[in-house]
């Protein structure tokens, strides 16, 4: 008799096996000075040693770029957003205001095409969506196996879409802090799974059945599966179309940032056919909504005659008003859109008021828009907008948007420590070129014909000529006019050098 035949005969046998939930995988967190978010450790229940502490996998940036969509007709200009700890934002500062809008860190995600790779951990410092859900979810209790048992079974016991939805992101956000344990890789990558597909069935059942069949959707939850299936995020594949359907889904229950979404889809051909009609159908539902960002969006387009729209400035100017009056720090470009109007306004639909355009140019700077701060440097510079001189406030403001990557705002930079103020800042040739040098790096034309120019000089650099000439013919190729005299005028001295040169050997050989 063998000894597996013994076994079976035994009493209790087979031995009875507990299904084990994620949460029995899951440790208390440990405490760690360096992460505001507790991490979860994953290991084996057989394994009595805790991995080693980590960072977490990922961070997310929630700021995201808005790009131009083809052809043209988008109005946002594209900038590479970064994480926290990369060099810089690289931007260009958009001198062109009939044909597109300034350039800052954009409020939303505009196309499902730039939506963040993972979806953002609900920590994060935004919610786009306007909803108390990320509030919620941000206000759990730190993510451990009790906590989401206890969790778990009260967003049941309510029944109520918040808290389920608010569940169901917890869950999202805890397997982003989830560390594996390196001697068990694959049992950490199972609780990961499992807490996932759970999370992706509260959210996918919210978004078709609500609490039940026959029972509405939840739009909240339909937006966030959008933006999960636009941009791959919690295990789903891309897919555009299935984006777009749930965008207009939420939009027929008033959903405003869904709203917005769908009109862009439409705009830029997104999941659907391209249509500015139906774009405009729903930018004006949005903003009707009194979603800020569609007002302003539907006041530059009537503004300016975007998306085969006739002008209309004064329709256009009272979106803009509306916008401007809930200007927030993550939406203030319609403060700065006014600011333009009412410096110079060429439409006769306002008069031109430059002490309100200051005022206002002034309001989206301390709201940290970086055009507006440069605007105001410029403004303290030369007395622009019936404002004093002001060295320090110049220096000031061009700095703050210099730091955000505004090219005009670096090079103004570069000129104040080219000549130096007394009392406000030191004169410094070094810091002159390295201005510059950031301005040009970024393919800014007037920063690399500055950069030829000091390199020609020897300004804060030593001088070579043909580095200098190098800078010049990258900054005429980009259409810097500039650029273009100088090498002329390089070339004729080098030519009008070469005559003399050539008639001094002349006479050195009739003398001989």
């Amino acid at each position: 008799m063998t000894a597996s035949t013994l076994a079976a005969n035994q009493p209790g046998y087979p031995p009875s096996r507990k299904k084990k939930s994620y949460e029995d995988l899951i440790v208390s967190p440990i405490d760690s000075v360096d992460m505001q978010n507790e991490i979860l450790l994953a290991r084996s229940p057989t394994k009595g040693k805790s991995p080693a502490r980590s960072e977490p996998m990922f961070v997310v940036d929630f700021d995201r770029p808005l790009p131009d969509s083809p052809g043209g007709t988008y109005i946002y200009k594209e900038i590479l957003a970064l994480s926290p700890v990369a060099q810089e934002i690289n931007t260009r500062f958009n001198k062109d205001r009939t044909n597109s809008l300034p350039i800052s860190k954009p409020p939303l995600v505009s196309t499902i095409s730039e939506f963040p790779d993972r979806q953002p951990s609900i920590s994060s410092k935004s919610s786009e969506s306007g909803s108390s859900i990320i509030g919620k979810a941000s206000n759990l209790p730190a993510p451990t196996a009790e906590n989401i048992r206890v969790l778990r079974d009260q967003a049941r016991a309510h029944n109520d879409p918040d808290q389920l939805l608010a569940f169901a992101l917890y869950l999202i956000d805890t397997v982003s802090q989830i560390t594996i344990d390196e001697q068990d890789s694959k049992n950490g990558i199972r609780t990961r799974e499992r807490m996932v597909l759970e999370a992706q069935k509260i959210i996918k059942k919210l978004a078709t059945q609500g609490l039940g069949i026959g029972k509405t959707a939840y739009p909240e939850a339909q937006f966030y599966l959008a933006n999960c299936y636009g941009s791959g995020s919690i295990g789903l594949p891309v897919d555009y179309d299935r984006a777009f359907s749930l965008y207009l889904q939420a939009s027929k229950q008033n959903h405003p940032p869904a709203t917005y979404r769908t009109a862009v889809c439409y705009e830029i051909g997104a999941g659907t056919r391209r249509d500015y009609n139906h774009a405009m159908q729903f930018y004006r539902k949005a903003a009707n909504l009194s979603y800020t960002i569609a007002m302003y969006k539907l006041g530059m387009i009537l503004l300016k005659g975007h998306l085969n729209q006739t002008k209309n400035p004064r329709e256009g100017i009272f979106w803009l008003k509306r916008s401007a009056a809930v200007a927030t720090e993550d939406t203030p470009h319609a403060l700065h859109e006014l600011g333009l109007v009412y410096e110079k306004d060429a439409s006769s639909t306002v008069i031109a008021d430059e002490r309100y355009s200051f005022e206002l140019f002034s309001k989206a700077a301390h709201l940290g828009y970086a055009p507006s701060q440069c605007k105001l440097g410029a403004c303290y510079e030369y007395g622009l907008l019936q404002c004093e001189v002001d060295a320090s406030l110049s220096v000031l403001w061009y700095r703050k948007a210099a730091d955000q990557g505004i090219t005009e705002a670096e090079l103004a930079v570069s000129g104040w420590y080219l000549t130096g103020s007394e009392g406000v800042i030191e004169q410094s040739d070094h810091e002159a070129y390295l201005w510059a040098r950031r301005a040009a790096d970024k393919g800014e034309p007037m920063g690399e014909f500055t950069v030829g120019y000091y390199t020609e000089i020897g300004i804060g650099i030593a001088a070579d000529l043909e580095e200098a000439k190098r800078w010049y013919m990258l900054a005429m190729s980009r259409g810097n006019q500039k650029a273009v005299d100088r090498l002329k005028e390089l070339k004729r001295i080098a030519a009008g050098r070469s005559q003399v040169e050539s008639c001094v050997e002349q006479k050195s050989c009739v003398i001989m």
